[in-house]
């Protein structure tokens, strides 16, 4: 996977090639294609290792302090440029074909799954109304961040953490989205 990681980081989905994956970590390119079968194949696993990667929830005591951390998190672990080509790469990839939008839309539903508690807590504490669909309170947040990343190409930061929180927070007091399915 470090292989994968350094490959996608120089040379993109586009880019990359199992080939070079195969001499980065030292194994026959038949190794890969008999156990993975593709760079998607590779992907999948790939975001599947991540997903496994426990991220704490954080408690900071209320709604907007809690995205904020979410969202901070979120913007750190991109900066990281290996995994910032990983997840653009498989964003890439979704795009362009059903299997690798599978794995993505998996690798993004627990990771939200794992965050809406967040929001079950503003309910419970009175921050937002009941009904609010917490799973779309989590997917704002960082749609806003990857938005700004992958679509219009811009630099993450804290600025854009907490700008991307504070819109999620007041939307959920608002009730936007209440009653929404969650998913």
């Amino acid at each position: 996977m470090a292989a994968v990681m350094e490959e996608l980081s120089e040379h993109g989905y586009a880019g990359a090639r199992l080939e070079r994956v195969a001499a980065r970590a030292g194994v026959a390119k038949t190794t890969i294609y008999r156990r993975w079968g593709s760079l998607d194949g590779l992907l999948a696993d790939l975001m599947a290792e991540h997903a496994a990667q426990e991220i704490p929830v954080p408690d900071e005591g209320d709604l907007g302090s809690d995205l904020r951390a979410l969202a901070r998190h979120a913007v750190a672990s991109v900066k990281d440029p290996a995994v910032r080509a990983a997840l653009a790469s498989i964003v890439a990839a979704a795009v362009q074909g059903p299997a690798a939008r599978e794995v993505l839309t998996q690798f993004l539903a627990g990771r939200t799954a794992t965050m809406t508690i967040i929001v079950d807590r503003a309910v419970q504490r009175g921050e937002a109304p009941a009904g609010t669909d917490g799973a779309g309170v989590i997917r704002t947040v960082t749609a806003l961040i990857y938005y700004r990343l992958f679509i219009a190409g811009e630099q993450a930061d804290e600025d854009l953490a907490d700008s991307a929180a504070a819109i999620a927070a007041a939307a959920a007091r608002a009730g936007a989205g209440q009653g929404a399915q969650s998913a």
